[in-house]
């Protein structure tokens, strides 16, 4: 499954979580990908392509993060999948 993660960083400080990740690395669990990331140029938030066949996962790599970052986790399908899965819905 894929998931859009939008973080918001606390007090829009990108400087503390930038550090973190620099000496800790990302932290993920296993079992839990990370596929790219968007930062706004206000460097208040991030958006992360995640995937894992274990959502679970994610409440492991969030209390790894959360005195930094308020997370938002949103399951996504791409939108050739949408468009079949409408397309599967108008021939019923």
């Amino acid at each position: 499954m894929l998931f859009i993660v939008i973080e918001r960083f606390k007090n829009q400080d990108a400087a503390a979580v930038y550090r973190r990740s620099r000496e800790q690395g990302r932290m993920l669990p296993d079992g839990l990908r990370y596929l790219e990331s968007w930062t706004t140029a206000s460097l208040d938030r991030c958006f992360q392509l995640m995937e894992s066949d274990e959502p679970r996962l994610f409440e492991q790599w969030i209390a790894r993060w959360e005195d930094l970052v308020d997370f938002e986790i949103v399951p996504v399908i791409s939108s050739k999948e949408a468009m079949t899965a409408i397309a599967d819905t108008d021939r019923q």
